[in-house]
């Protein structure tokens, strides 16, 4: 099958692979995006912030 232009960059077209943890089952692509949000959190709190130019008056 021929990937057009306008195709997912991934195969979309097959069952979604799972991860157990006792009662807890996620998928894999949202683990994903957990681990991505958590990733974003702690670097949010971990980078400065910038800081405007300063003036000496």
């Amino acid at each position: 099958m021929a990937a057009t232009p306008l195709s997912a960059p991934v195969d979309l077209n097959h069952p979604g692979h799972y991860v157990h943890w006792g009662v807890v089952q996620i998928s894999v692509a949202n683990l994903v995006v957990i681990g991505v949000m958590v990733l974003l959190f702690v670097a949010a709190l971990l980078l400065p912030f910038p800081r405007g130019r300063h003036r000496d008056d």
